[in-house]
């Protein structure tokens, strides 16, 4: 075989589009056809002074030392097929994907990361298209053959490949470029989280697993932890995608123990809001009714008494298909079962001849890519493979134990690991004979890499179990307490990543994240609990996200809301378990407090219905019935939930708090009990009741100096002048008090306040103003990432078009409106004292046909926000 070369190197990937099509069609003569395409693409590689690296079936990979003869030989390719006489078979179409990146050789054929990238590329090609990568690009844009130049395709997230790619299509003259989008992640609606390492082997079992979800609409992969169910679920979801009209949606059920929450995870992984005083679940099913999605929903055995809601679904939605990854069957009805075997492994007695054919084993190609990432001095000789191979197969072919092996080759030979291995696994694997063998032997590996930590190492990992769906920094520093075990934080998180028993992820604009796979972190917090640190750690744990949930709340209502109301989300499964520890251990005070103060995220990210039961079950705690602050605060964040999904019952709450709050004395939180009791109270119409309330809430404020709060009750005293149509006092107030936000670069309030301004500006006839001021209030929201603002911004829109008799957009701006406000979580109407009150599309619709309405409200409900903004600032343009 030619010598390979190395360093900086252009790979090419082609593969026939359709091939088992062709062959089904052609019969006999396929053999041929496939040699003739073959000679093809061989003399093209030949020509442009390529290397054939391997075929597989119908596929060719080759390798240039430059990238200009690359690109000349996909050109020369695509070009001597599309010439070729076929017949009488159809034309042969080959896709086709070049990258240019580091060629590193192991054993026989090369390794890393850009390999598998322009493997991806290839496959996101269409038969007779050629795709490039950024890189390839950037070296041979000014040096094309003649006849070819370059589309830019725009980014891309391929399939198995951590960072998004900008993608090229070469077009070549006198050929087809007229291709549909590429073949990525970004070609379907989905959500699939992107994978950190390379996928591996299983080409049997992925053919297998969509045989079978063809033929069921319930497909559930079992088997161990670590066995690789999860990634094989993800790869086989990515591979359909192009299958699945609507996408496909991943459910992580990992950081969730309570079946109950289950039909909330769903919604919030589809994007489905929770309506005010409807089960979340019945509009799930309403989404899901009409379209065509894989769902994928990981980790389901610590759930499995939810097996009956994928069963509601799948009768809800006939063209559903999902696909379970769990550790016990569901037993539901239609269901398939697919027990995921592990990765083939050589036996050591009886080794492939060869080098490369060691080396295409899926479990030696596992470790060794493993390895590769750990060390990228390891190489894959002569020497080694039977020692990689028998390690592999004492491990029982389970990826996670091959993965955790891997890494140590940072530090030790194979032949040391190996030597290692046999004596843990000796002992461990003669541990508890309940557990199934595969699963003694990953514990027994976990186990292993667990031992080689030092001392202080294995104490870090142990606390780091007590974190549900990952943590950032600087909870490892407030929970772990890193200075007791002495040791540097970053240091020991570093230490783990690198031995792969914790995983380390950057979000876009986000500070990093770690978590740890489920299977070692049960096993982590049974180190935790023998060590007798469970109790401490998790006391810890509580306090530390029982804290940052007050912390969140002054943030939470502020201009810096959408940045808080991310990091709640990213750290609910904590928040949850904290809230869950503080019940259980009868921590009244501290559960109150976490979980009044976040109502609002609660409200403003659809989790109703799971806000309203944790303030529920704090409020009725044995612990919690003294009128404490704690438990004020927890009545007025069930006040909060209630007015957006249960407006009567929020009276009796903000009675309650109001009660405490004059017990207790503290004029500042009497003063913000007052001026919600003040809302509720006008809501049911006793205007003369909420004024005095409002009044006595004013004075307070301006008594501890809170400029902020007395401006906010400002703003409510406009009620009795808007009941009375005195529109120009109505103004000249609200603009006192915006001027009053802007001084104090209140950005959030100041857009509540231009809300109403706006619609008082257009009871004026000021419509000018009124527009200007209505798309201020939009874009302050769109900052603020507030749904319920931006609900209210449209909704002021839709007041102002249907006032200039233009209907049809009144209805649109409604019904952009509405979109939000069920994004928001729904409530109820959002005026009161002649403050945005009415239905602008009802008054509207009484201008226009059935179907012009229809079609109209349609179009604002399915518009995205910036479609939405650009339409508003169009109309209200249109409008001058």
């Amino acid at each position: 075989m030619t010598d390979l070369p190395t360093g900086t190197v252009t790979f090419l990937f082609t593969d026939i589009q359709g091939s088992t099509g062709l062959l089904q069609t052609l019969g006999d003569r396929y053999a041929a056809v496939l040699d003739e395409h073959a000679a093809i693409i061989r003399r093209a590689v030949a020509d442009g002074g390529g290397v054939e690296v391997s075929t597989h079936g119908d596929a060719f990979f080759a390798v240039f030392r430059g990238p200009a003869g690359a690109v000349g030989a996909a050109v020369a390719a695509q070009r001597g097929l599309a010439a070729h006489d076929w017949s009488p078979g159809p034309p042969v179409k080959v896709r086709m994907g070049l990258h240019t990146g580091e060629g590193t050789l192991g054993g026989d054929d090369y390794a890393g990361i850009d390999v598998h990238r322009a493997a991806r590329i290839g496959d996101a090609a269409h038969g007779g298209q050629v795709i490039l990568s950024d890189a390839t690009r950037g070296l041979v844009e000014h040096a094309l053959p003649a006849g070819a130049s370059l589309r830019d395709l725009g980014v891309h997230r391929l399939r198995g490949i951590d960072d998004p790619e900008r993608l090229h299509e070469l077009v070549i003259e006198g050929l087809a470029s007229d291709f549909p989008a590429p073949r990525t992640l970004d070609a379907r609606p989905n959500n699939l989280p992107l994978q950190l390492t390379s996928f591996v082997g299983r080409e049997e079992e992925i053919a297998e697993v969509e045989r079978l979800l063809g033929q069921s609409r319930l497909l559930t992969l079992t088997g161990p932890g670590g066995s690789g169910k999860s990634r094989l679920a993800l790869r086989v979801a990515a591979a359909l995608l192009p299958q699945f009209r609507d996408g496909s949606c991943f459910v992580d059920l990992s950081p969730v123990t309570d079946p109950a929450l289950v039909p909330a995870v769903v919604a919030n992984a589809l994007g489905v809001p929770e309506a005010a005083g409807r089960p979340i679940l019945d509009g799930v099913k309403d989404h899901l009714r009409h379209r065509e999605l894989l769902q994928v929903v990981d980790n389901f055995e610590q759930v499995a008494e939810a097996g009956p809601v994928i069963e509601e679904l799948l009768t809800a939605a006939p063209k559903l298909r999902t696909m379970v990854t769990s550790r016990v069957v569901l037993s539901l009805r239609g269901e398939q079962e697919y027990a995921v075997p592990p990765l083939h492994v050589p036996d050591p007695g009886r080794l492939p001849t060869g080098l490369s054919a060691l080396g295409e084993v899926e479990a030696v190609r596992l470790f060794t890519e493993r390895a590769q990432a750990a060390n990228s001095r390891f190489v894959l000789t002569e020497q080694n493979a039977p020692v990689v191979a028998e390690i592999t197969a004492r491990l029982d072919g389970l990826p996670l134990a091959i993965e955790l092996a891997a890494t140590r080759t940072k530090v030790l030979t194979p032949e040391q690991i190996l030597s290692r291995l046999k004596r843990s696994l000796s002992i461990l694997t003669s541990g508890p004979r309940s557990l199934p063998e595969r699963q003694r032997t990953l514990r027994a590996a976990i186990a292993w890499s667990y031992d080689l930590l030092d001392p202080v190492e294995r104490r870090l990992f142990a606390r780091l179990s007590v974190f549900s769906g990952g943590w950032r920094f600087e909870s490892t520093e407030a929970v772990c307490d890193p200075d007791e075990l002495d040791l540097d934080a970053l240091d020991g998180l570093t230490s783990l990543v690198d031995k792969s028993l914790i995983r380390r992820t950057e979000p876009p604009g986000r500070p990093s994240r770690f978590s740890m796979l489920e299977t070692i972190r049960e096993f982590g917090l049974e180190q935790l609990e023998a060590a007798g640190d469970l109790e401490l750690v998790l006391r810890r744990h509580a306090e530390h996200f029982l804290g940052l949930a007050v912390d969140a709340e002054p943030h939470l209502g502020g201009a810096d809301q959408g940045e808080w109301l991310d990091r709640c989300e990213q750290e609910h499964a904590n928040i949850r378990a904290a809230l869950r520890w503080a019940i259980d251990q009868g921590e009244a005070g501290p559960a109150q407090a976490a979980a009044g103060a976040l109502w609002r995220f609660w409200q403003q990210r659809g989790h109703l219905a799971e806000g309203r039961g944790w303030l529920e079950e704090t409020l009725a705690m044995p612990s919690g019935q003294a009128p404490t602050a704690a438990r004020a605060k927890a009545l007025t964040g069930a006040g909060g939930i209630a007015w957006w999904s249960d407006q009567g019952a929020a009276r009796a709450f903000y009675d309650e708090a109001l009660a405490i709050e004059r017990q207790l004395g503290d004029p500042a939180r009497l003063a913000e009990a007052l001026y919600n009791q003040a809302f509720a109270v006008a809501a049911e119409h006793d205007l003369e009741a909420a004024a005095r309330l409002l009044d006595e809430s004013l004075e307070l404020f301006r008594q501890v100096g809170d400029e902020p709060g007395a401006a906010r009750v400002l703003v409510m005293q406009v009620v009795p002048d808007a009941m009375a149509g005195a529109w120009d006092r109505v103004v000249a107030r609200i603009e006192e008090v915006a001027a009053i936000w802007r001084r104090l670069d209140d950005r959030l309030n100041l857009a509540f306040g231009l809300i109403w301004l706006a619609f008082a500006y257009g009871r004026t006839g000021r419509r000018d103003d009124a527009r200007a001021t209505a798309l201020e209030a939009l874009e302050l929201f769109r900052e603020a990432d507030n749904a319920t603002g931006i609900a209210l911004a449209f909704l002021d829109l839709a007041f102002l078009l249907t006032w200039e008799g233009r209907h049809e957009d009144a209805i649109r701006m409604a019904g952009v409106s509405e979109h939000h406000r069920d994004l928001a979580g729904g409530g109820p109407a959002p005026g009161f004292g002649g403050m945005l009150e009415g239905d602008p599309a009802a008054e509207a619709r009484a201008h226009l046909t059935d179907d012009a309405a229809h079609r109209a409200w349609q179009e604002g409900l399915t518009m995205t926000l910036p479609q939405a903004i650009a339409r508003a600032r169009d109309e209200s343009a249109g409008g001058s």
